[in-house]
């Protein structure tokens, strides 16, 4: 099967190959939306949990590994949150 697969991809001419685009396009489709709300509510959880295992934890050298890990989760929301935000005023400006 793979050696089939293999095989169809080299016989196929090199000007049907999809090109490299250089650079993303300034649109996020709904599907884009979609993912990057995923992100977040996943970073949000991930946060959360750390906060109420650190809470939980009596040694001091694991209690402040999980609140690392929380912080690092609480980073990632925020950048991911910065860069979607971002990209919302790009867009309400174009369309002015």
């Amino acid at each position: 099967m793979q050696q089939q697969q293999q095989n169809q991809q080299q016989q196929m001419p090199m000007n049907q190959q999809q090109a490299v685009m250089p650079q993303p396009p300034n649109v996020v489709t709904s599907k884009d939306h979609l993912y990057i709300s995923d992100m977040l509510s996943w970073n949000l959880l991930a946060m959360k949990k750390c906060h109420f295992f650190a809470q939980q934890c009596t040694d001091p050298e694991v209690k402040g590994a999980i609140e690392k890990a929380g912080q690092m989760h609480k980073q990632h929301y925020e950048r991911i949150l910065q860069h979607f935000q971002t990209q919302q005023n790009q867009m309400n400006q174009a369309l002015q």
